[in-house]
């Protein structure tokens, strides 16, 4: 058998293989960009695609809206099927949201512009945001 064909019990990969190797993302691309911009920790730390990962260690990954928290079971170098992906951590991750929650995306009438203050005043309002607490107001406006 060839090493990399499944999985190892002892050694290290880097975290980008390692995370689309158990099908975590579609592909390594997706997995090197979430690590460059910093959607991927390794021990709570920031990873770069370059770094190491090994048995025991936590991923913790934020990817499609969505985060992922594993802990490395198994180590893998080759993309694996579905049933020995599954085998090689063990998913600690929160429940996703349900669809009603998830798909709450304001709707305009088409042709209606930009909102105006007033308009984006009251979607805040009921998107449960105080137009105080937003970023870049000062407190004495």
């Amino acid at each position: 058998m060839v090493s990399g064909d499944a999985p190892q019990a002892e050694g290290s990969v880097r975290v980008d293989v390692w995370i689309w190797s158990v099908r975590l993302t579609k592909t390594r691309a997706q997995a090197a960009a979430a690590c460059r911009a910093g959607h991927v920790k390794v021990a709570g730390d920031r990873a770069k695609p370059a770094q190491a990962v090994r048995v025991g260690d936590e991923v913790r990954l934020r990817h499609a809206g969505r985060d992922r928290v594993v802990v490395v079971s198994k180590i893998v170098k080759k993309r694996v099927g579905p049933p020995v992906a599954v085998e090689c951590f063990v998913d600690n991750s929160p429940p996703p949201p349900p669809r009603e929650i998830a798909i709450q995306v304001p709707v305009r009438d088409r042709g209606a512009g930009r909102p105006t203050k007033r308009d984006r005043r009251e979607m805040e309002r009921l998107q449960g945001r105080s137009p105080e607490n937003l970023p870049g107001r000062s407190p004495e406006n």
